[in-house]
């Protein structure tokens, strides 16, 4: 076991946060879930009962809580093979447990400085700076001036998150007849936001260099980003193409095969099950397109260890940040007018 001595240093944090959305447990939680996350937000309300629908498939159970309580696990065991004695919390924006009573919690523990990695690997307000925002809300609210946050770098270009998204599409394209595997489309999918959000951050730009860096990885030239789970007003904006009009577009060229991957999503949570694996398959089924869904990176190995090295390097001087590509590894602090929220009238 490593000593946290080789490092020369003393640790600048005593806990770790994971900062995540939630997600309901039944179907009990649902309407209550999403009155949390549409709150203050201009939804039509037939996009809400849609969104019921879909949790109806799946019992009203979202599986992205288990797969933190997983990661939580996998994070406390990391952590002490590497002699990093840090507790690991767990906060949620929408669902239990939420990020205010987590901080209750924490304060109960004597805990006073905390680096978080929020459940997002790219930049944008809603995967990063929204949680900042809930965070010091909270804070606020509970009186808790004196402690103290930082988070961890986003990590798209990050060797490990590349690898994992590699193996996840090779696995995918392995189903693909051997004949045709060469001229399979690779689809990468990521969560649409408003255009105007788009403008404000680097979601693009980084999200269009992981899926260059996992294709040239596969040696593998055919690829597409496109968007999905859109549910802002009709009006407004957002990333575009759809992942159901591309595939539609695909087979109008001749594509026979598609791999479609979920790289804007750490895990295989809601959106990812239903859109990709019900309407998308539904979709492709429909108009005679081959299509294999490769899971998310979720909780493998490498992305535990990732996690893990992320801390480290916010933990001590000396640690040389790791990335891939053309980009360099992302700012370790978020500057003020990063990932700024669309401002309404």
């Amino acid at each position: 076991m490593q000593s946290n001595a080789i490092y020369g240093k003393e640790k600048k944090y005593d806990a770790v946060m994971i900062v995540s959305f939630g997600g309901p447990e039944g179907m009990d939680d649902v309407r209550p879930f999403l009155d949390n996350v549409l709150r203050g937000k201009n939804i039509p309300p037939a996009r809400m009962e849609a969104v019921v629908r879909h949790y109806e498939h799946f019992d009203g159970v979202s599986p992205l809580n288990a797969q933190n309580r997983e990661l939580k696990a996998l994070l406390e065991a990391e952590l002490n093979a590497h002699g990093i004695d840090l507790p690991v919390y767990w906060g949620n924006r929408n669902w239990k447990p939420y990020l205010r009573d987590t901080l209750q919690e924490m304060r109960g523990d004597g805990i006073h400085r905390c680096i978080n990695y929020f459940t997002s690997a790219y930049s944008s307000y809603s995967g990063c700076r929204q949680y900042r925002e809930n965070i010091e809300q909270a804070v606020e609210e509970l009186g808790l001036e004196d402690m103290a946050f930082g988070k961890i770098r986003a990590f798209y270009n990050h060797p490990n998150w590349i690898e994992v998204n590699r193996q996840r599409v090779a696995e995918a394209l392995a189903q693909i007849p051997g004949d045709r595997r060469a001229q399979t489309r690779i689809v990468y999918t990521a969560h649409s936001i408003p255009t105007a959000m788009s403008a404000s951050c680097h979601y693009v730009a980084q999200l269009e260099e992981s899926a260059r860096l996992i294709s040239e990885a596969l040696q593998h030239v055919h690829h597409d980003l496109v968007y999905q789970s859109r549910s802002g007003p009709p009006d407004i904006p957002w990333l575009e193409p759809d992942v159901r009009d591309h595939l539609a577009a695909l087979k109008a060229q001749g594509i026979k095969d598609v791999v479609v991957h979920p790289l804007g999503f750490v895990s295989d949570h809601m959106e990812v099950l239903f859109d990709l694996d019900v309407e998308a398959r539904e979709h492709c089924a429909s108009i005679g397109l081959h299509m294999e869904r490769s899971k998310a990176a979720g909780n493998h190995p490498r992305v535990i260890s990732m996690i893990r090295e992320l801390i480290e390097e916010r933990l001590y001087d000396g640690v040389e940040p790791r990335s891939v590509g053309r980009q360099g590894p992302a700012h370790p602090v978020c500057p003020g007018d990063c990932c700024m929220p669309i401002r309404r009238p």
